[in-house]
């Protein structure tokens, strides 16, 4: 099948576009509001962007009623959030503090999880989650859109500090992502599991280009 979003109809059940890429790490994003409340959101349009030094983004679509979400408000006003990972074993409470809820709400006590102090950072962390990001808001690139929900912002933040719970460092050194189960949306209401993984190295003996997609940083000085 073919079609043109926006011009041509798909002719299916449902829009097929974000079953076409696919899994998409989930950003549940902590911030804090300039009044001191804490927010709690899940994006799955979320993704590392570079590692020396490291940034990610999030991309937020605008709510039901048009206006920027609370998350995006947040981390430019306050130059701070955090990413939380997300996995099986967290997937209710994520999904909980997906709600729509008013500004004062705080999602961690919609979720049911625990709050943890940041390092560098005032937005709390989930303690249940096994990886964190502490990230200062960097920039902001809106893309204009279609609808109430179309436009949307993209937020990136360099990463500044980073917790992993040691229960889930192999003894290799490397993160043991099967036992930690983080989960990746697929489409339409649709999530997945990574539970195996396997690994590729490119062939050729150029030092510089594995340590550039292993994610390797400078050493520290």
């Amino acid at each position: 099948m073919y079609y043109e979003p926006g011009r041509t109809r798909h002719g299916l059940a449902h829009d097929p576009f974000k079953s076409c890429v696919v899994p998409r790490p989930i950003g549940w994003i902590s911030t804090l509001s300039l009044e001191g409340i804490s927010n709690l959101a899940p994006y799955s349009q979320f993704q590392n962007l570079t590692f020396d030094p490291p940034y990610v983004m999030f991309a937020a679509n605008q709510n039901t009623l048009g206006k920027r979400k609370d998350t995006t408000v947040n981390a430019e006003q306050t130059g701070e959030f955090v990413y939380n990972m997300a996995t099986w074993d967290l997937r209710d409470a994520m999904n909980r503090s997906a709600q729509e809820t008013a500004p004062g709400v705080d999602e961690f006590d919609l979720a049911g999880v625990t709050k943890a102090l940041s390092t560098q950072v005032k937005p709390f962390r989930v303690a249940e989650s096994p990886i964190h990001m502490e990230c200062r808001y960097h920039q902001t690139l809106r893309l204009p859109g279609t609808g109430t929900m179309g436009t949307v912002d993209i937020i990136i933040g360099q990463v500044v500090a980073v917790h992993i719970k040691d229960e889930f460092i192999a003894e290799d050194g490397k993160i043991d992502i099967p036992k930690i189960k983080p989960i990746g949306r697929l489409g339409y209401y649709d999530y997945t599991v990574v539970d195996n993984r396997f690994e590729m190295i490119i062939p050729g003996d150029n030092k510089d280009l594995s340590s550039g997609l292993e994610g390797a940083a400078a050493p520290c000085r």
